[in-house]
């Protein structure tokens, strides 16, 4: 099963970093947002817990 986080960041270089984590663990869909500074990724619920600490450890902050 999947489930979208939603993320928000106060500087578009995090967003990116964090971006650049997901697809390392290898989330598929991650979007990053027109603003720059949002992010949005489709995560199975294995790797669930992991990409919110990657988007927290970035400096988001993760909406579900």
């Amino acid at each position: 099963m999947t489930a979208t986080i939603f993320a928000t960041f106060l500087e578009s270089r995090h967003a990116r970093e964090a971006q650049h984590k997901l697809q390392f663990l290898r989330v598929e869909h991650v979007d990053e947002g027109h603003d720059g500074i949002s992010i949005t990724a489709m995560v199975g619920e294995e790797l669930m817990e992991r990409a919110m600490h990657v988007i927290r450890q970035s400096g988001g902050t993760v909406e579900q």
